[in-house]
């Protein structure tokens, strides 16, 4: 892989791991439509940038973060147990595009249920313990390329009561732990597996982090004022394209 087709990669995970959309779909559509060589390893290491970018922007709440680190440990729990058992069957059956195209129209579903049964409006203060663990339940579905991990988590705030920027918030903080968690492991792997030099996976890590940053100040100032359902109908209209291209 060339500098281009790296940081085209890492512009393509940093604008989609926190839009509700789906980076892992986007980035295996693209490696499929350009042709590129496929890591899953290349595609985990440079969450990493994502990672950096939860960091950064939230960098002045982290005392709330740490109130709330409970919360927020509980809801990765389930997505972390879920990628240490399931890792193979997920690279062996859900990374081909119909798989992808299927799943973002599927997990329309709970997008919608959010916005039509969720209250918004709690903070993240008014979650329980039950609630955190099930939206770590639904974050643990983001496993599956095409379903989106903040666009399941969004939804899962929304149908516990939460508002739907804190809602966001929530997903991105839940998601940070298993974010970091697979960047790590998967970033080993990578140059003991692959042929990517370090020069070129620090350029991805730093393409991701840039994007990711610009899209989570973006989605958390839309929510404010706007509902998931620009993204469901981006994800109906892409599934469809996708499965009258195969």
């Amino acid at each position: 892989m060339n500098l281009f087709e790296i940081i085209l990669l890492g512009f393509i995970q940093g604008l989609t791991e926190f839009l509700p959309i789906s980076s892992t779909g986007h980035l295996i559509i693209a490696e499929k439509f350009f042709n590129f060589p496929s890591f899953l390893c290349f595609d985990a290491f440079i969450h990493l940038g994502s990672f950096l970018a939860i960091v950064v922007y939230f960098f002045k709440d982290l005392r709330e973060i740490w109130v709330n680190k409970w919360f927020i440990l509980i809801s990765a729990l389930p997505g972390a147990f879920a990628g240490l058992f399931l890792e193979d069957i997920i690279k062996t059956y859900f990374r081909s595009s119909l798989a992808v195209a299927l799943t973002l129209i599927i997990m329309c579903l709970p997008m919608i249920l959010g916005e039509i049964f969720g209250k918004k409006r709690d903070e993240i203060k008014d979650l329980s313990y039950t609630k955190a663990l099930l939206i770590g339940i639904f974050q643990a579905l983001a496993l599956i390329p095409g379903t989106s991990r903040s666009g399941i988590t969004i939804s899962a705030g929304l149908l516990v009561g939460l508002k739907r920027d804190i809602s966001a918030k929530f997903s991105f903080l839940a998601g940070a732990p298993l974010i970091l968690g697979a960047g790590v492991y998967e970033g080993f792997k990578l140059f003991r597996e692959t042929q990517i030099s370090f020069n070129l996976a620090v350029a991805g890590f730093f393409s991701s982090a840039l994007f990711s940053f610009l899209a989570i100040a973006f989605l958390v100032s839309f929510l404010k004022k706007y509902s998931l359902y620009p993204f469901i109908g981006y994800r109906i209209l892409l599934g469809i394209i996708i499965l009258l291209g195969m």
